[in-house]
């Protein structure tokens, strides 16, 4: 890869039409493939240089194996990957190797993400070992000024990872993703295991981080709250779509998907100042049914069968993801009939 940096700005990262789907298999004796778990399925998305973008929804909806496939740590089934401008889709292992250093991944469970055989040393360093990387006065002194950018000591050097918190190793996790000075961080959920009291200190590195370094983040998450905090642009994805996407603004204040209105009406909002609940402001939209299998997801939109204005066309027709009346420049929605662009629940839901 050109060592040069990319401007801030610039795509980094682009997914096009990607699609992952597990084979299901059965039978007996003879294990054949009876059908297919769409796990992802044609999703489009950008990343640009610097930003922090957010991808929220339900759990089970995608978002981590799309993580996993953007860091190519599983092989799409179809679609492309561009990093800077080259494909990476089907690269091989030598071929892939320059892109590694520059696409790192914090995971979502700290405890099982570190080998509790390794001191804190030996992790942090593994990549730079890897990748054959001697800094400038040693892998150790790199470690150690790590240790300390995460906030930890830097004498917990020798440490080994059950000697720490939940925080703490994921702290660990980030400085292991620093290692290799990455383009972009891949964060899975990095805080949906730790307590709540942590999570704000560990969202709170990383932002100042992506300022600092000029990292730019795909923060994988279903609190939409973290979300909001720390991501610039939004993208929300049901049943391994993406459903709606825009700026923080767009997304957070002038929705238009039915689910994205739905998913903002359950996040507690705080008393205002003269002490009336938000929740008396916006009405909780209580959806009916189950999330379908991604066995068999439904024809035509996806959220048709939790949706109040489903009609025929919503089974007939798969909505694209396009810019709908009254969204401002980069506000996606794929919805035949989109809500108005407000974040008040519609009447009797």
């Amino acid at each position: 890869m050109d060592e040069k940096s990319p401007r801030v700005g610039e795509p980094l990262l682009v997914a096009e039409n990607l699609t992952k789907h597990f084979p299901v298999r059965g039978g007996f004796p003879v294990r054949r493939t009876v059908g297919a778990v769409r796990a992802v399925d044609g999703i489009d998305l950008t990343v640009r240089a610097g930003e922090s973008f957010g991808l929220v929804g339900e759990s089970g909806c995608g978002k981590s194996t799309t993580g996993r496939l953007l860091t190519r740590l599983l092989e799409p089934t179809a679609g492309r990957i561009r990093y800077r401008g080259r494909d990476i889709t089907h690269a091989g292992r030598k071929q892939l190797a320059p892109v590694r250093s520059e696409i790192q991944m914090i995971f979502q469970d700290p405890y099982a993400s570190l080998n509790p055989r390794q001191t804190v040393g030996r992790i942090v360093s593994g990549p730079m070992e890897i990748h054959g990387i001697e800094p400038p006065g040693g892998r150790e002194a790199r470690v150690r000024e790590l240790l300390e950018t995460v906030g930890l000591s830097p004498e917990h050097y020798n440490r080994f990872p059950h000697e720490f918190s939940g925080g703490q190793r994921q702290r660990i996790g980030v400085a292991r993703a620093l290692a290799l000075d990455p383009k972009i961080v891949v964060a899975d959920e990095p805080v949906s295991a730790l307590d709540v009291s942590i999570q704000a200190q560990v969202v709170n590195l990383l932002q100042s981080l992506q300022r600092e370094l000029g990292i730019a983040f795909l923060f994988i998450a279903h609190d939409l709250a973290v979300v909001r905090h720390f991501s610039q642009r939004v993208a929300v994805m049901y049943l391994g779509r993406i459903v709606e996407t825009g700026s923080r603004d767009d997304i957070y204040m002038r929705p238009r998907h039915p689910y994205t209105h739905a998913l903002l009406s359950a996040v507690p909002e705080a008393a205002d100042a003269e002490g009336t609940e938000g929740t008396a402001r916006r009405e909780r939209i209580r959806l009916t049914g189950d999330v379908p299998s991604p066995v068999a997801p439904p024809s035509g939109c996806r959220f048709r069968t939790r949706c109040w204005k489903a009609r025929e066309r919503c089974a007939a027709e798969d909505p694209e993801l396009a810019r709908a009346d009254g969204s401002g420049e980069g506000h996606l929605s794929a919805c035949h009939f989109p809500e108005p662009p407000t974040t008040v629940a519609p009447p009797g839901t």
